[in-house]
This record gives C-alpha cells, sequence and structure tokens, in this order.
C-alpha cells in the first residue's frame, strides 16, 4: 500500500529462513544451539527481527536478553504494548529452558503469566530481561523472568511452565 501522508510510517522487517537452524538444533544440546544462534553461527528466530532481540548472556538455566521498543510498538494510549514486553519474556523464559535440555530433546511453552509494574515508553531505550529456570524437569520445567529498564528499574515479571518432550 502506498501513502502520500507525510504523519505515516512504516517499517521493514527482514529475517533468515529459519528451516536450517531448526534441522541443526536436534544434533545439539540446548545450550549448544542457543550459543550458536547468538554467535551468529545459525539464523536467528523470525521473531526477534520484530523488537530488535539480542541475546546478551547464556549460562545453564539462566539467559539473558535485550530489546528495544520503538513508536511501531506503542499501544492506543502511547505506551509500548504488552506484547511486546510478552514476547521478551515468553522468549528469555523459553531459552533458558532450552539451555537445560540435551540434544535430541525441546520445549514448548504451556503458560506465562506477566505482572506489568511500569510502563515502558517508547523512547526508553534498551531494556533487558533475566529468565531463570526455577525447576527443570524431564516432562515440564519451570522459570521466572523479570525486565528491567536501563536503569534497574523493574518493569514487569513473568512465570511460565513449559512443556519437554522429545524431538521427533
Amino acid at each position: 500500500m502506498t501513502t502520500t501522508d507525510p504523519a505515516s510510517r512504516s517499517r521493514t522487517l527482514t529475517w533468515q529462513d529459519p528451516a536450517p537452524a531448526l534441522e541443526r538444533s536436534a544434533g545439539l544440546s540446548g545450550i549448544e544451539y542457543l550459543r550458536e544462534l547468538a554467535a551468529g553461527e545459525l539464523p536467528a528466530p523470525p521473531i526477534g527481527s520484530h523488537i530488535d532481540l539480542a541475546v546478551e548472556s547464556i549460562e545453564p538455566g539462566v539467559v539473558v536478553m535485550s530489546a528495544q521498543p520503538d513508536e511501531s510498538h506503542q499501544n492506543p494510549l502511547g505506551t509500548v504494548h504488552g506484547g511486546f514486553f510478552a514476547t521478551l519474556l515468553d522468549s528469555v523464559c523459553g531459552c533458558a529452558v532450552q539451555s537445560t535440555l540435551p540434544a535430541g530433546v525441546s520445549y514448548t511453552s504451556l503458560d506465562l503469566t506477566v505482572n506489568f509494574l511500569r510502563g515502558i515508553a517508547p523512547t526508553s531505550g534498551r531494556v533487558v530481561a533475566t529468565g531463570r529456570v526455577t525447576k527443570p524437569g524431564s516432562r515440564a520445567a519451570f522459570v521466572e523472568a523479570d525486565l528491567k529498564d536501563a536503569d534497574g528499574r523493574l518493569l514487569a515479571t513473568a512465570v511460565s511452565t513449559c512443556l519437554v518432550f522429545p524431538i521427533g
């Protein structure tokens, strides 16, 4: 769609085919796979392009990611939409669980509960989320996360349960 309205904005998202990374994942432990993604050896998941997602650190059971809110993430009230929070928190929770899994095992989110504590403005700058596995498991894993601004203020918390299952 073409528009002549000077007040309009646009954003172009690009990503790479995720299929090669998914194929490679079957032979790697979760932490190996995440580290290859973070190093750029495998294409990043497409969802990351929507929020300018970056992996900051990966350790067994603990993953830190950051994202950049901007005007395109605004809700009708002028603050960053809760879906931005949830996307970042779900990503960090899931990857924290993945960092504990052996090769041939995967996960999927069963639930995600987010508590919004402060709003984010489109001009707030990068925000950082940390996910921590509180109880790993062979069928279910439990994880918690927090989201903070550049000044260390707590913006949101989350808890999640992930189903753990063999690939294939």
